[in-house]
């Protein structure tokens, strides 16, 4: 199996199940149990694994970071959170038509519970406008949430103005950075005055279920209401047991990620899609001239059905878009955002690297989907329309 799908999730580092291992079978106290050494011992572990993500996204008080079981936790928290504290104040949100599911549908959910919602287009680069997202704050705006990198296209919006932008009208911004973190360099939140942020440990060879939601301190403290209560975790925002050995593996995929060369990574896409164009003809990449993560590629080819293409290529792992819309048969929403037709939408494929991917898992995949395009091209008989011009 050759897997080009770590935007769904990737493969946990040696070193990264190495570190956890013991939180498992020996050091497995509860952290919050501090009376007795193993209590104590799982305590400073996450403290540790606080302090690395914490030194990695240039956070300076670590309380700002209160760790999740993923980023839709954490989008669920940071969204109905901030729409529960400050509807005194107004009830407008301000995202974007390509947002992954996760903040979509919570938008959806405050929509029906009395919020306005307003969703900004976006360019055919896939990139929002910031006139026309500034023109949409209003007096009752509270926040805009916008994602620091497309989860198919990879395309990478513009946070540091989007930032500014929010931070001079007063609105709080939130960013889902679950793709961009460990894809795209380093994100120094010491500098960039973001809000609120989301990441999630399994897409940096980390492992699952854990995540984080970041929260600014400021001299007039941001409110959000906690999405779970019982204990008093996480400063009384998150209640429940500490998932010790995932915190530590976060930590410790935080760690390995920042020695990662991700201008290899974006080498080996770049060197990728070139082949890809090369043996097949009529496709397109998808935000091709935009500011990108460097190790994801949507790929559209028309005529081939993409379902039909992963049939036809069963050794590789690879996906028709987001894995967050599991059974779905509908085009993707990032896709008609941008402008393409239901028709090429559901021609498009994503393929993502990691630092696992090597040059002959490539090679192999380019001659793969060259040969299964091909054949599958060769029995539709609307191909062979289209060869002849007679179709669009």
């Amino acid at each position: 199996m050759i897997y080009l799908d770590n935007n769904a999730t990737t493969r946990v580092d040696e070193d990264v199940l190495a570190a956890m291992l013991p939180y498992f079978a020996e050091a497995y106290g509860n952290a919050s149990s501090v009376q007795h050494r193993l209590g104590r011992t799982a305590q400073e572990a996450i403290q540790q694994a606080r302090k690395i993500i914490c030194n990695a996204l240039s956070i300076q008080n670590p309380d700002e970071l209160i760790f999740t079981s993923g980023a839709t936790e954490a989008i669920n928290m940071a969204i109905k959170g901030i729409v529960a504290r400050y509807r005194s104040i107004g009830s407008h949100v301000i995202t974007c038509k390509t947002e992954h599911k996760a903040v979509l549908e919570t938008c959806a959910q405050i929509e029906k519970e009395g919020s306005k919602v307003t969703y900004l287009s976006v360019l055919p680069n896939g990139q929002i406008d910031l006139t026309q997202l500034a023109q949409e704050i209003t007096k009752e705006t509270i926040l805009v949430s916008i994602m620091a990198a497309n989860n198919e296209t990879g395309v990478v919006q513009p946070i540091a103005e989007i930032a500014r932008i929010c931070q001079q009208r007063g609105v709080l911004f939130f960013c889902d950075a679950t793709q961009y973190i460990g894809k795209h360099g380093a994100l120094n939140l010491a500098q960039t005055p973001i809000d609120l942020l989301c990441l999630s440990a399994h897409k940096f060879h980390g492992p699952k279920g854990i995540g984080a939601l970041y929260i600014r301190r400021k001299s007039k403290p941001i409110q959000v209401a906690p999405l779970i209560v019982g204990g008093n975790q996480e400063g009384a925002q998150r209640g429940g047991t500490y998932n010790v050995p995932a915190i530590v593996g976060f930590g410790a995929a935080m760690h390995e990620v920042q020695k990662q060369d991700w201008k290899k990574i974006a080498a080996l896409r770049d060197y990728m899609e070139t082949s890809l164009m090369a043996v097949i003809p009529h496709a397109a990449i998808n935000g091709l001239h935009s500011p990108r993560i460097g190790n994801t590629s949507s790929l559209t080819i028309r005529h081939v059905l993409a379902a039909e293409l992963m049939n036809r290529l069963p050794d590789v792992a690879f996906s028709t878009g987001s894995a967050c819309v599991v059974g779905s048969r509908e085009p993707s929403h990032v896709l008609l955002a941008m402008g393409l037709s239901e028709d090429l939408a559901r021609c498009t494929i994503r393929l993502s690297l990691s630092k696992y991917t090597s040059q002959k898992d490539i090679d192999d995949v380019v001659k793969q989907i060259a040969y299964a395009v091909e054949k599958l091209r060769e029995q539709s008989p609307v191909w062979v329309l289209f060869e002849k011009g007679l179709l669009d």
